[in-house]
Parts: C-alpha cells; structure tokens; sequence
C-alpha cells in the first residue's frame, strides 16, 4: 500500500513540517515578501492575517479598509489589507495573496501566558484553499499543491 506521503508527492505537492504548540495550535514557518515569520495555521480563519506591528518586517503596503476583523476572542477591531503580496510556504508560493492587516496583541499575548512563542500572523483558509491543503494531523505535515 502507497502511503499517503509518497502518494501526495508523486501527484505533485510539496510537504512542509508543522509544529505542535502546548496549546494544541499547528505552527508553521513560512515568508512574506522574502522575510520569513512564524504563523499559526488555523483553518477556522477565512483570511490569512498579519499583525500591525510586522507590517514593516514584511514590507506591506497597508490599504484603509471598511472590513472589520474577528477572531480568537476578540471583536470589531480595525483592520487594513495588503495586496498583491508573496507568500511562500515551502516550496509552494504564490504572488498574489491579499493579507488582512490587524493588532494581534490578543493573540500573541494568549500564546505568551501559555509558554509558546508570539506569531506574526495566521495561515488562513484562504492560503489552503489555494494551495489545495491537505493536512497529514497524525504525521505532523502540511501538503501544498506545486
């Protein structure tokens, strides 16, 4: 019997490692704009998502938005996009990727009070979906379609 690694990599995907925090989230590292983050991947979030403060880091060009942002206990917060940026995860990318921009003090403060380190954003459903996803929960591993 084939097992689902090879089988995924003979159909053309690539896999990347992802880390099991204590709490219970999947990290995975990946780059924005050629600058590499760390990221919670969460596939509950429509909408990959990068906080205020790395808006530098990662060279965004912040555009006003009317969306309000949502999420991990938190609600209404202001929010800005980002268009047209790189995201590469592994050896899957893609150059088009629209960010949500938003203050993820909450989240990264979350993450501190349980011993885990602060993230600079979070994969979304959005990223997934493109990247035709599939996530091996026992093995550990993301698969993204090349």
């Amino acid at each position: 019997m084939v097992s689902l690694q090879n089988y995924l990599l003979e159909k053309g995907y690539s896999k990347v490692k992802l880390h099991l925090t204590k709490t219970n989230h999947f990290e995975i590292k990946a780059s924005i704009n050629n600058k590499s983050g760390l990221f919670i991947l969460d596939t509950g979030a429509s909408n990959s998502c990068v906080g205020f403060e790395a808006i530098d880091t990662f060279k965004l060009k912040a555009e006003d938005s009317i969306i309000k942002a949502a999420g991990a206990g938190a609600t209404n917060m202001s929010a800005k996009m980002s268009k047209k940026n790189k995201v590469k995860i592994g050896k899957w990318s893609n150059s088009k990727i629209a960010l949500v921009l938003f203050d993820l003090t909450h989240v990264n403060t979350a993450l501190k009070d349980h011993n885990s380190k602060p993230v600079d954003g979070i994969i979304g459903a959005d990223i997934l979906k493109k990247g035709k996803a599939i996530i091996d929960y026992e093995k550990k591993y993301l698969y993204l379609k090349l």
